[in-house]
């Protein structure tokens, strides 16, 4: 069989590698230049995808750059009031590790022969058994199978942060931990994270706003000094700390409008085509996308293999499993960001975390 898999993400590259094990060849039509072309954004927290790295042969290599301490989580109120600290032992399992994007992507190319991925192309067309849409939010290949398209689920993040700030920051750094740092309010959110190259990834969320926020915010973001302090406005009568933050930060100011695909997308199976990861299930991000994108490379992998000469049944047995997972994962990821939403989200993120 022939496979093209259009989009060198975590999905893509999960697939790729679960065929080579499989002794099945396939290609990457992937339309950046290079892997180092751009930033690939900060930590991902995986708990389901290790399943796929252990069908790719990976989890070992996996656990090697995985970090244990990313498990942290603190949460706070607005005013600075703790509501959960939780530090992870040394010798904890690694359930839900936090890995640099970067660096697990780094582990599934590496783990891929020369040649798989070909750079700076994009998928036109060709004679191959079956085309793979891999290719995210905005996939192309998506109009194949159905019409449905992301919409704005009415929040806007700002991403900031803080470069080396154990060295250039040290009371910040004691502050926001080795892990999550979470700050609720109301239609406002504050999500800390330390990366593994020392920098600390700060989002800031404003939820119940629309996909023009930030045509009429005032966030000059040609001006990354008078940005963060347009920012620092936007938080009225937060905690002095967290303010500091916004002012520790450097130059990288990036605004993000969030999208989701309908819940529980699904299309009829057809032959030849099929779509995984976000281009099959954008969600809000809340630590399932990743994940969803891994088990959806490997388990179609899987499927391909265990039917060689019956493709159409692989995909559809593939997307049957999928459909329902990922369906599952998206109410999930909509009924959390409904409770981020809510005035009171961060005691009812409290009670999230710790039922009864």
């Amino acid at each position: 069989m022939t496979i093209a898999i259009v989009g060198a993400g975590l999905g893509g590259l999960a697939l790729a590698r679960v065929l080579h094990v499989h002794g099945i060849d396939s290609v990457v039509y992937e339309r950046e230049t290079s892997r180092d072309a751009r930033g690939q954004g900060g930590m991902l927290d995986i708990h389901s995808g290790q399943r796929a790295l252990r069908e790719a042969g990976l989890i070992d290599r996996f656990h090697a750059i995985a970090r244990g301490e990313g498990q942290d989580m603190r949460l706070l109120e607005p005013d600075g009031t703790l509501l959960l600290q939780e530090d992870t032992p040394d010798d904890a399992p690694l359930d839900r590790p936090e890995v640099d994007r970067a660096d697990l992507r780094d582990l599934l190319l590496d783990s891929l022969p020369e040649g798989v991925v070909r750079w700076g192309h994009a998928y036109l067309s060709a004679p191959y058994d079956l085309l793979v849409g891999a290719d995210g939010a905005q996939s192309r290949v998506r109009a194949l199978l159905t019409d449905a398209r992301p919409t704005h689920i009415g929040q806007n993040i700002v991403e900031v942060g803080i470069p080396d700030i154990d060295r250039t920051h040290p009371d910040l750094a004691a502050m926001v931990g080795r892990g999550n740092y979470w700050v609720l309010g109301d239609g406002l959110s504050l999500a800390a994270q330390r990366n593994g190259d020392g920098r600390v990834r700060i989002g800031l969320s404003f939820y119940r706003t629309d996909e023009d926020w930030f045509a009429t915010c005032g966030i000059p973001f040609h001006d990354p000094a008078a940005a963060r302090a347009r920012l620092i406005d936007l938080l009225p009568g937060w905690d002095s700390r967290f303010t500091s933050l916004i002012a520790a930060c450097d130059d990288q100011v990036v605004p993000r409008a969030i999208t989701s695909l309908p819940v529980g997308l699904t299309w009829p199976s057809t032959p030849g085509v099929t779509l995984l990861g976000d281009a099959a299930h954008l969600m809000p991000p809340v630590g399932q996308g990743a994940n969803m994108a891994l088990l959806d490379g490997a388990l179609l992998g899987l499927a391909l293999a265990a039917h060689p000469d019956d493709m159409p049944t692989a995909v559809e047995e593939y997307e049957r499993e999928m459909f329902a997972r990922s369906g599952a994962a998206a109410r999930m990821s909509a009924d959390l960001h409904e409770l981020l939403t809510s005035p009171d989200a961060a005691r009812k993120m409290l009670a999230f975390f710790q039922p009864g």
